[in-house]
């Protein structure tokens, strides 16, 4: 039994060192859809050697002449290796594949920081697609940036929470808003002359009313016609 049991670990142990031995391809001798690892590194190490030794005329040459890959590669690089030095040398070379994409990452060392320029290819057709040149942050700068977009990122939420506030606290004022409006229209319909009108007739029909009921009282009372006598004023108190 112990002796199946050793062979059963050593098997295993075997196959893991298999594995781990295969995946740790050298990437200087794969061969990457007919072209080498010197190749690949050559056409990036000779292109970003063509930027570093453009001048200012040929830059704008190339800028204007409406290729907009090559504009777009010139417009990074100056933004990318503004106030970074001179150039030192060159640093690891990696090349990935993922899919159908093959990207070579060629590291380039300046006196004050090293750059990362990426050559995007079309891994079926090995044709360039883009270039991206990203100066390399020091841990100071990946920590400010980071608390940056923490900082902007907390302040948005209580810029999102106060106006959600003020929004819900506006709720509360509609009301007070709405019977205010009725209360201006009952005063404007109170304030018409039509109104006053109606008012005063309904008046004077109550008071000939009250006049021929105390008429008919009167007559009564003193055993006399409502034609005998006549009602000039009445007072109310």
């Amino acid at each position: 039994m112990k002796k199946k049991l050793f062979l059963i670990v050593s098997m295993c142990l075997v196959l893991m060192f298999g594995l781990s031995a295969c995946g740790e391809t050298d990437p200087t001798t794969v061969d990457y859809n007919g072209h080498s690892y010197e190749e690949l590194k050559s056409v990036a190490q000779n292109t970003i050697g063509t930027l570093m030794s453009l001048s200012e005329e040929e830059k704008a040459a190339y800028l204007s002449s409406g290729q907009e890959l090559t504009a777009n590669l010139i417009t990074r690089w100056d933004e990318a290796c503004e106030g970074i030095g001179s150039f030192i040398g060159w640093n690891e070379l990696t090349v990935t594949k993922s899919g159908k994409t093959l990207t070579v990452e060629q590291e380039v060392q300046f006196e004050e920081r090293p750059v990362i320029v990426s050559f995007i290819y079309n891994y079926n057709k090995m044709e360039l697609e883009d270039v991206n040149i990203n100066p390399v942050q020091s841990l100071g700068e990946k920590m400010s940036n980071a608390g940056m977009n923490t900082i902007m990122g907390i302040g948005t939420v209580f810029v999102i929470l106060i106006v959600i506030c003020l929004i819900i606290y506006a709720f509360r004022l509609i009301p007070y808003f709405m019977n205010r409006n009725k209360k201006e229209q009952v005063e404007v319909v109170k304030s018409s002359p039509v109104v006053e009108q109606i008012a005063a007739r309904e008046t004077q029909q109550d008071d000939l009313e009250l006049v021929a009921v105390i008429a008919a009282a009167v007559a009564a009372a003193t055993g006399q016609t409502t034609d005998d006598f006549v009602v000039r004023s009445i007072k109310r108190r």
